[in-house]
């Protein structure tokens, strides 16, 4: 019988990521996404709020020419996520990618002691499912 430790999400989650105001224009979230080249963006307000923005937030409320309505009339809080999956550093990951399958949702924002601690997205899986196929240790995101 073999058995294996399951990882923490904190192994291979993005440490230390960007993040935006509430209250910052919905145009600079946009701007900002592309010039990083990422499509999950973390949303910060008073101490304890989290939530999150995508890409395809943006889009659903720009349209698909990104122009309507007026990008300068909308802020992050007209097209962010509230609610969106919030885990601790220490959950192991089978139930982290298990919760984003359940939600049909591509990222998990990463906590430690209720502060923001990392993202974990679709991409940091795959990049670890092929550090496991390859036979490499997984091994990142423990600075947090």
């Amino acid at each position: 019988m073999n058995i294996r430790k399951i990882p923490a999400v904190k192994r291979v989650m993005t440490a230390f990521p960007f993040s935006i105001d509430v209250n910052a224009p919905l145009r600079e979230a946009r701007v900002f996404m592309q010039d990083k080249n990422i499509r999950h963006l973390p949303v910060r307000g008073d101490a304890q709020t989290f939530g999150m923005i995508t890409d395809r937030d943006i889009k659903r409320m720009l349209g698909p020419d990104m122009d309507y309505p007026p990008e300068q009339e909308l802020k992050v809080r007209d097209a962010y996520d509230a609610e969106p999956l919030v885990v601790e550093l220490n959950t192991p990951l089978d139930l982290v990618l298990r919760a984003m399958a359940e939600r049909h949702v591509t990222a998990a924002l990463v906590t430690r002691r209720g502060e923001l601690a990392g993202l974990f997205t679709a991409m940091d899986a795959f990049q670890a499912f092929a550090r496991f196929l390859s036979g490499t240790p997984l091994d990142g995101g423990e600075a947090a």
